[in-house]
């Protein structure tokens, strides 16, 4: 069959950077899903995106659709023929239905009944056919964040459709949308560029390329990292690409020409993270650090166009961030006129939710909660001050001006204000770090009172929201809460804490009902806490790599006990590869299987009713274990306490070799069922061994 390649692109007014990726990405996947759906093969689709352009060339595309061959199944025999052997109306209208005659009828039998078949060739339709109908509805399907209308047309979109170029081999795949009808026609850059004919899809990369815009996205990225590199090695400057704000710059240009320029040195004297969040989130420039990290009066931008009249860009940019650089002096001068604590008073006019009252009032649980996990975990006296000294001043900052300025420099300028003030070192840092981890891939608060302060804020948080009914459903989570949960056990895993979470939770929740905030039973928040959890558990170890069924195993344990449930997890990942782990499993599982048939009162063992040696030896060996088991896993020596469970592998295998649980005597076989029992409780106060799924070899 032969080959075409296939080129479709959607120009536009300008999209919203943010937007720029997802919906290139998403136009490739509707169109190959498409495509899959329609039988049309292909040898690859190649992706492309500009702020003013989505499109896509799909090459050695086939011509048609393969014909195929389909069954039809009709009535049954009985009912498409006579007595007689005879074709009945009925098989005679199912052939006609289906294109036939009854001559090509044939049967075949289905769950035991024969019934009426047609063999149906369905011939393809060809590419273009199949474009022509559907191609409209593929891009007019594409979802965004924010839509808009424009003129009379009822269409809701990123932004205005300008152009559309839909060009199959060298013919024009006819429709139009919003009155823009399907054309050769592309073009370039919006002020170096001119318009230019396609008229092939092999030659779009290069056509647009020679009218200033570089379609690919990976390309453009890689040309400006490569000119910012460039400008790092000959200014012997070292310049952090931030990936986010790569990523952004890179949608907001067609052919990227990266400059630099300076600023005033005075405005140095202010916290270089804020005049670095300065740069980013105003102006979308990237800083200029030394070789010690240090922030230098210089900054680097990307220009949307290319090298000419590059001084005039720079000046022009130099002016504008002049005037926000002095805006962020003049915000920070003017915080520092008061001391961070004089904004307390503000924070209890600050609602933080209407059923949970104000920040101020948060604060306050944060503090409790905070000493709470102190006392718990053993604190110094010094530490424990410091600790509710920085939950006492944790959300001062969010009144300052630069915080009002830069919401994402919350506890940041916490710190540095609190040094300003003279808190001591460890109280300040532990302001800001009770925000971490912010999101996936943050540290945790190094700091004991940053981790403490960290806990007792995000517990609280999540509790509170539970306990009026904000509870995360599906994809909604509003509030954060799984991000907060998560950083509550990354917290714990780092520090090696081993509170128990459930028991922190229950306290957050009796805190929470002194203050008359509960809107639903304790009872009820503390068992959708504890699924809650579960979930937020399976997820953070599989994020880990941990197998499902391994996943599966070690949840059965305490919740709480996050430590162990990790140490655990990791350990059987290491386990499952071993020779011996499936034989042992195989044991574990023998015992925890027929335990499930004792009853509640089968609980009592009695020695006068073993018959044979491999009950005896059976249970004195699991009390010996149990002993010197129990032992290791209270103080966290989760190989030991594996190694004490493998010692009853050979005598439960001798076990089940020789005796039958189920015995004839009902008092034998209560008695072993209890055994079983105590054995499969001590087994499974590690793991759910039974959950373990091998496959192959394993």
């Amino acid at each position: 069959m032969s080959k075409q390649s296939f080129l479709l692109e959607i120009g536009l007014e300008e999209m919203p950077a943010r937007f720029v990726t997802d919906a290139m990405n998403q136009l490739g996947d509707n169109v190959e899903a498409w495509l899959k759906e329609n039988r049309l093969a292909y040898e690859k689709v190649e992706r492309f995106s500009t702020p003013r352009r989505l499109a896509l060339v799909i090459h050695d595309l086939d011509q048609k659709q393969n014909d195929i061959v389909e069954e039809a199944k009709g009535p049954s025999k009985k009912i498409a023929q006579d007595s007689d052997g005879n074709w009945t109306k009925a098989a005679i209208g199912f052939s006609k239905g289906q294109g036939a005659s009854v001559d090509d009828l044939f049967f075949k039998e289905l769950k035991g009944e024969e019934y009426v078949f047609v063999k149906k060739h369905i011939e393809g339709k060809s590419t273009k056919e199949l474009f022509a109908a559907d191609l409209k509805e593929v891009i007019t399907g594409l979802n965004f964040p924010k839509n808009m209308k424009w003129g009379t047309h009822q269409l809701r979109y990123v932004r205005p459709i300008k152009w559309i170029v839909a060009l199959l081999g060298n013919e024009v795949i006819p429709f139009e949308i919003t009155d823009v009808n399907t054309d050769k026609k592309t073009w370039g850059h919006r002020f170096l560029g001119n318009d230019t004919v396609i008229e092939k899809p092999e030659e779009y990369r290069e056509k647009l390329l020679g009218e200033y815009v570089i379609v690919d996205p990976v390309e453009r990225k890689d040309a400006i990292r490569k000119q910012i590199e460039r400008l790092a090695a000959s200014e012997a400057w070292n310049i952090p690409i931030d990936e986010e704000l790569l990523e952004e710059v890179n949608n907001l240009v067609e052919y990227p020409t990266v400059l630099n320029g300076a600023f005033d040195e005075r405005f140095l004297s202010v916290p270089s993270d804020v005049l670095i969040t300065s740069m980013r989130e105003h102006q979308r420039y990237f800083p200029v650090l030394n070789e010690e990290g240090e922030l230098l009066p210089y900054f680097v931008t990307v220009r949307n166009g290319d090298h000419r009249h590059l001084e005039n860009v720079q000046k022009g940019n130099e002016k504008v961030l002049r005037a926000r650089l002095a805006d962020a002096e003049f915000f920070y001068n003017e915080d520092l006129k008061q001391p961070l604590e004089s904004g307390l008073n503000r924070l209890e006019t600050i609602v933080y939710h209407k059923d949970l009252g104000s920040i101020g009032d948060k604060v306050r649980r944060v503090k409790d909660l905070a000493s709470v996990i102190g006392n718990k975990i053993g604190l110094d006296d010094e530490t424990s001050k410091n600790v509710d000294r920085a939950a006492h001043l944790s959300k001062a900052d969010l009144v300052t001006h630069m915080v009002g300025e830069f919401p994402e420099l919350e506890g940041r300028m916490g710190e540095v204000y609190a040094l300003k003030a003279g808190e001591k070192a460890e109280v300040a840092k532990a302001i800001y770090e009770h925000y971490l981890p912010k999101q996936a891939g943050d540290n945790p608060p190094e700091t004991v009172e940053g981790a403490v302060v960290s806990i007792a804020d995000k517990i609280d948080t999540v509790v509170t929201s539970f306990g009026i009914g904000l509870i995360p459903t599906g994809s909604q989570d509003p509030h954060g809460l799984r991000r907060q949960t998560a950083g509550v056990v990354q917290t714990l895993l780092s520090h090696g804490w081993k509170l128990n979470l459930l028991d922190l939770f229950e306290e957050a929740i009796h805190l929470t009902e002194k203050r008359g905030l509960l809107k639903r039973s304790l009872e009820a928040v503390s068992e959708d806490l504890g699924e809650f959890l579960k979930l937020r558990i399976k997820f953070l170890l599989q994020d880990q790599g941990v197998r499902y069924d391994v996943v599966d195993s070690v949840l059965n344990a305490d919740l709480g006990k996050i430590q162990e449930i990790f140490q655990k997890a990791k350990f059987l990942m290491n386990e499952v590869t071993s020779s011996d782990f499936k034989k042992i499993v195989e044991a574990f599982s023998r015992v925890t299987n027929i335990a499930k048939k004792a009853q509640n009162d089968e609980l009592q063992i009695d020695e006068s009713l073993f018959e044979k040696e491999e009950e005896r030896n059976l249970y004195t060996l699991t009390k010996e274990v149990e002993e010197r088991f129990t032992k290791h896993l209270q103080q966290g020596e989760i190989v030991e306490a594996y190694g004490e469970l493998t010692a009853l592998e050979p005598a439960i295998h001798a076990y089940f070799d020789n005796i039958m649980v189920m015995d004839e005597n009902e008092a034998v076989k209560a008695n072993r069922l209890s055994q079983m029992n105590e054995t499969s409780r001590l087994i499974t106060s590690f793991a759910e061994f039974q959950a373990i799924v091998f496959h192959g070899d394993e």
